[in-house]
């Protein structure tokens, strides 16, 4: 069992978004097990307290002692003058599952364990943390932990944590806040924000997330007034729906979600037996849980902070276009590159806007970026000017200026400022971007006028195009209902092709034309049936990738390659498999002109059944470009899914060629998504690979078909 994952011994966790508002904005805190040493994990948060200046009550609680870092010390929970909102439990074993159950009865509605030695340990411990749920479940009382570094919350001095960043400084006042599964990991971000002058409202780290998870964190900052943008780091995900759920909370309440995840793993054990399982690992999963709800993922802890940093504008342009004034050329074409490796656009200027800025500077570079030189440094107006004509003429939603040294410069900063702000008062809707050097005063006058600065073009770019895509999000309309399918009952064990290709059909899933044949005869027959030229295929429930075994075979064109054919596929499969249950031949008519596809269903362990689409072949074997998303959805959902792949330009038409069916690809993968939702887990995974994409109008048809069930009981 894994430090993620509550044991069953604690019994069901309470339905619905829990309300944390006694946890993170308590009247009162009682600390069990209080030291008088703020060096100590139990002194820790009461020096930190004390120190932060906390409004409530602090009830240390420690049997040895009547007085704690000045304040009244109280021998045990019963000897409480009041029932605490929330208990932080610095205590070891047997003795913190006492506090719990002493608090509960107490009345206490929230507990902070950072008593280790739990699930993260062994079984012993994951049976000790199943008794401590259920202990706290029997009062009502919510946990966070165990194992588990505490939270804070700036803005009531509240740091119920014994981290020592908080040596280093306090948190600043901020909106953003911090949901981690890792107590480190979390106080590391708070503290890399704070050194960089970035506020942060709270940080909730969930430890062992026996109770509480990371999901429940992020539901709760969607909701809490003092929280705009979300940083979190995952290390899994232990309730997929209420994770979804999260980020579509944060996305109704504007507010960004920016995630970090560690640990890009492969789905073991049936990986082999399917292409979209092999694919489909827990992180491809994750992105695309993310990108549905419209959240970011992160690559780097620099990477990370720049985004939420640049949320705290709060200003996600739609339609988001780059425009860059710049004192230098290199720094121009630097920025370009970066803007063109993130797929941020930056159109040119308008042909009269050049020519009006080329009237006020000759030598000016006026497409974009635009270069002002360092005639700037002569005359400053040139600034504003420039930089009013590319908002106003240009329609950028967002500008990069890239005046590095001489937007520090003593002699030359007020002007530069003086200039800027006459403009951006004017368009205040814009995201207005400075790279400049200089020092931390002057970095916050320009952010205290509202600028974004950074010292790196490149990151700036990543975090202007990562608040686009943010907007895009936000304004994204409503989707489109998934269609009707009639629930398919599933069969007792895995089916054979034909059998899976009848189990599909009855989902509105088409497939190639074909016959299954028990004899060399009846070969003969479909193939003429179907016409010339033909596919022949071993038909057996026990061999999946047929082609591994050379169990197909292409463009057989007569009776004589038919019976062939016929007795090679047999041969072979008896000499690969020998134990295989055959059931004859599959022949199918051999289509062309078309694109090969692959469709998937993937059961996700966290978030059930998960679609794939990509381009058949060597596409999907070598290059995986291809795209997931959770089941069900509609037919706009899945057009949008087909035309996200880096091969899309091979099915809308591409060098003459002419648009494959993409509406039916679309219907197809629709119907799809719907029967592995209805499916329910015995349906392990679904592979149509290759489905033929005809030209538009003609279809689209499964031309190989594997349903993977786990057996009835």
């Amino acid at each position: 069992m894994s430090a993620t994952e509550p044991g069953a011994g604690a019994g069901p966790r309470p339905a619905g978004p829990p309300d944390l508002g006694a946890l993170v904005h308590p009247g009162s805190v009682a600390i069990v097990g209080a030291s008088a040493d703020p060096t100590r994990i139990g002194g820790r948060p009461i020096a930190y307290m004390l120190r932060g200046g906390f409004s409530g009550r602090i009830l240390p609680v420690n049997p040895n002692r009547s007085e704690v870092q000045g304040l009244p010390c109280y021998a045990s929970v019963d000897a409480l003058p009041e029932a605490p909102d929330v208990a932080v439990v610095a205590v070891p074993g047997a003795a913190a599952l006492a506090a719990v159950d002493d608090l509960g009865r107490r009345g206490t509605r929230a507990a902070i364990v950072f008593t280790a030695g739990y699930a993260e340990v062994d079984a012993a411990g994951a049976a000790a943390q199943d008794r401590l749920v259920a202990a706290a479940r029997r009062h009502g009382m919510r946990l966070l932990g165990p194992n588990c570094l505490g939270l804070f919350d700036q803005a009531t001095g509240f740091y119920p944590i014994f981290t020592a960043s908080l040596e280093g400084g306090l948190p600043l006042p901020g909106r953003i806040g911090i949901a981690s599964q890792s107590g480190a990991y979390g106080t590391h971000l708070f503290t890399v924000a704070r050194d960089r002058h970035i506020g942060t409202a709270m940080l909730v780290t969930t430890g062992n997330q026996a109770d509480l998870d990371l999901a429940d964190v992020i539901a709760w900052m969607a909701r809490d007034e003092g929280v705009e943008v979300i940083m979190a780091y995952a290390e899994g995900v232990r309730d997929g729906d209420a994770f979804a759920r999260a980020l579509a909370a944060a996305r109704a309440a504007r507010k960004p979600v920016i995630a970090m995840k560690v640990g890009r793993s492969a789905v073991g054990g049936a990986a082999a037996q399917s292409h979209t399982a092999s694919i489909a690992g827990n992180d491809a999963v994750f992105d695309a849980v993310l990108a549905e709800h419209g959240a970011l993922r992160a690559r780097t802890t620099e990477e990370l902070i720049d985004i939420a940093y640049a949320a705290t504008r709060r200003i996600y342009p739609v339609g988001n276009t780059l425009g860059v004034i710049t004192i230098s050329g290199g720094a121009g074409v630097l920025i370009a590159d970066a803007a063109e490796a993130a797929g941020l656009a930056m159109p040119e200027m308008p042909r009269a806007a050049q020519g009006r800025l080329r009237a006020i500077l000759p030598y000016a570079a006026p497409r974009n970026p635009v270069d002002c030189t360092a005639q700037a440094f002569n005359d400053l107006s040139l600034v504003g000017r420039f930089t009013e004509t590319m908002i106003a003429e240009g329609g950028y939603r967002s500008i990069l200026a890239f005046f590095t040294q001489i937007g520090g410069a003593p002699s030359l900063a007020p002007g530069i400022r003086r200039e800027l702000n006459a403009v951006m008062a004017r368009h205040p809707d814009r995201l207005a971007v400075l790279c400049v050097l200089a020092s931390p005063e002057r970095v916050r006058e320009y952010e205290r006028d509202g600028y974004l600065v950074f010292e790196d073009p490149s990151r700036a770019v990543v975090a202007i195009d990562a608040m686009g895509r943010l907007g895009e999000g936000f304004a994204a309309g409503p989707l489109g209902a998934p269609p009707e399918v009639p629930p398919v009952p599933l069969p007792d064990r895995t089916p054979s092709e034909a059998q899976a290709k009848r189990l599909l059909a009855a989902a509105g899933i088409a497939a190639v034309p074909e016959r299954a044949c028990a004899s060399p005869e009846a070969a003969v027959e479909a193939a003429q049936a179907l016409g010339w030229p033909v596919v022949m295929k071993i038909l057996s429930p026990d061999i999946l990738h047929k082609t591994e075994i050379g169990g197909v075979v292409l463009g057989v064109a007569d009776a004589a390659a038919a019976r062939t054919a016929y007795a090679a596929l047999l041969a072979r499969a008896a000499a690969a498999a020998p134990g295989a249950r055959i059931d004859g031949v599959l022949v199918a008519r051999q289509l062309a002109g078309g694109v090969e596809c692959i469709l998937g269903i993937h059961q996700d362990p966290a978030f059930g059944p998960v679609a794939m689409f990509g381009l058949g072949g060597l596409f999907v074997e070598v290059m995986r470009d291809v795209v997931f998303r959770r089941c069900p959805f509609g037919e706009d959902v899945a057009e949008a899914m087909i035309r996200a792949i880096r091969g899309a330009p091979l099915l809308t038409g591409v060098r003459g060629r002419g648009p494959a069916d993409i509406p039916a690809l679309a219907r197809m993968l629709a119907r799809l998504s719907v029967l592995a939702a209805q499916a329910g887990p015995r349906l392990a995974g679904i592979d149509l690979n290759p489905v033929i994409a005809l030209p538009a109008g003609e279809g689209a048809f499964a031309a190989d078909a594997v349903v993977t069930v786990r057996d009835a009981g």
